[in-house]
C-alpha cells in the first residue's frame, strides 16, 4: 500500500507535465488565424498562412518585400517583411515570425513551410 501511495504524486506530475506540453507547447498543424492576434501587442509569434501569389510580391532594393496572405478564416493581411527567402515566389504555405499592426503584419522573418 505504501509503495502505491509514493507512485501517486510523481505519476500525478507527470500527467500534468504532459498536459502542459500536449496543449500549450506542441506544434500546431493547419492554418493558424489572425484573430490570435493583439494589433496592439509587438510580441513576435509565429503564424502558418497561405501565399496568395496572384495578388503579387512587392520586393524593395534593401531586401524587404511587401505581400499577401491568408488565414485558416480566409482573412487577407497585407504584409511587410524585413527580408524574405529566395524561393518566396513558388512557396504555397509560408510561417511568418511578427506581429500585427495597424497597417497590416509586420514579419521579421518568413520561412517557407
Amino acid at each position: 500500500m505504501k509503495n502505491i501511495q509514493k507512485l501517486i504524486l510523481p505519476l500525478l506530475i507527470l500527467i500534468v507535465i504532459a498536459l502542459v506540453y500536449f496543449l500549450y507547447f506542441s506544434p500546431k498543424e493547419g492554418l493558424g488565424s489572425f484573430s490570435d492576434f493583439d494589433p496592439n501587442n509587438n510580441a513576435v509569434k509565429d503564424i502558418r498562412v497561405t501565399l496568395l501569389q496572384d495578388q503579387g510580391i512587392n520586393k524593395t532594393a534593401d531586401g524587404s518585400a511587401v505581400f499577401f496572405v491568408s488565414d485558416k478564416n480566409n482573412t487577407v493581411v497585407q504584409v511587410n517583411a524585413d527580408k524574405i527567402p529566395p524561393e518566396l515566389e513558388s512557396a504555397g504555405t509560408v510561417i511568418l515570425k511578427g506581429h500585427l499592426s495597424q497597417g497590416g503584419f509586420h514579419a521579421h522573418d518568413v520561412v517557407i513551410d
